[in-house]
């Protein structure tokens, strides 16, 4: 039960990012530069970790790199900005319905890359868990129904691009999370992950960043609030999603991180006044229902 606690915070902690993410974005903030300030503020935090362990960094196994490349390249940067991009291309409601198949694809990698055993039982509980991740969303998604019903799912190539985008996003965020169980089964500690994690985000932005020309004349008011999310989502927050993780298999992580969209609609209605209903605290309790009886009997 306590890994399943562990990834409960951190789903915590990256909900309350987001009221200062999205007013970043909003204002205008290229997804780019705040996801590579981040990464900077990140990597220069665990830079003493990283010195530490440069022994074992300079004999590291090859495919060990190739498993950070993934959790942090694809999983922490790449992933972050083309989700964000999706929002702007296409509509928003589809994008948050096609990102419901990550727990899907994280489930089918950790099958075929851990090789982690599930029984019967866990696929009807695991599906409980993603009906709950339905109804806690579903204010978001009733526009993507609708677009569906009305067979006005476009096409285009402007929509395929942004299908594409989340997709990418979808297939990352999984392969994070199940590389990184990977390292973590590899001897690998929370600091050691997270510290290669944020390198390796930072130098998979940088050629993101340098083609956009951007400029890094920001005020105080961009450090500070870069430094919040880099500090309190970033660092203590997968601080606690490794630690969980370490705990439990990945297929049970990720249908616990559907937690992460029901704290995030427990934050707007605690902190900017929007309904919390029934059916999303419902969903809520599927949820922690279909992970504690997963844990618990090891499905």
């Amino acid at each position: 039960m306590k890994g399943i606690f562990f990834i409960v915070i951190a789903c915590l902690l990256w909900a309350l990012d987001t009221l200062i993410r999205y007013p970043l974005l909003f204002s205008g903030t290229n997804a780019e530069m705040i996801v590579f300030a981040e990464h900077l503020i990140l990597t220069l935090v665990f830079f003493p970790a990283l010195y530490r362990s440069r022994a074992r960094l300079l004999t590291i196994n090859p495919k060990h790199i190739f498993y950070f490349l993934i959790v942090g390249g694809l999983g922490s940067a790449i992933a972050t900005v083309t989700f964000t991009k999706a929002f702007g291309i296409i509509n928003p409601s589809l994008v948050i319905l096609l990102q419901k198949l990550q727990p899907i694809v994280a489930i089918i990698l950790s099958y075929y890359v851990l090789k982690e055993s599930m029984k019967p039982q866990f696929f009807l509980w695991a599906l409980l868990a993603l009906v709950g991740g339905f109804m806690i969303s579903f204010q978001d998604l009733m526009p993507a129904f609708k677009l569906i019903a009305k067979n006005e799912f476009s096409f285009s190539i402007v929509a395929l691009k942004g299908y594409a985008l989340t997709i990418i996003s979808v297939v990352g965020w999984a392969s994070a999370t199940v590389f990184g169980k990977l390292l973590s089964k590899k001897g690998y500690g929370e600091v050691d992950i997270m510290s290669l994690r944020f390198l390796m985000g930072l130098l998979c932005m940088m050629p993101f960043v340098l083609s956009f020309n951007v400029e890094f004349n920001f005020g105080i008011d961009f450090w500070s609030k870069i430094i919040l999310l880099a500090l309190f989502s970033g660092a203590l927050g997968m601080y606690f999603y490794y630690k969980g993780l370490k705990r439990i298999p990945a297929h049970l992580c990720t249908l616990a991180e559907l937690f992460f969209p029901f704290f995030a609609v427990a934050v707007n209605w605690i902190f900017l006044g929007k309904e919390l209903s029934f059916l999303q605290i419902f969903g809520g309790l599927l949820v922690l229902l279909s992970s504690t009886v997963i844990q618990s009997k090891h499905l």
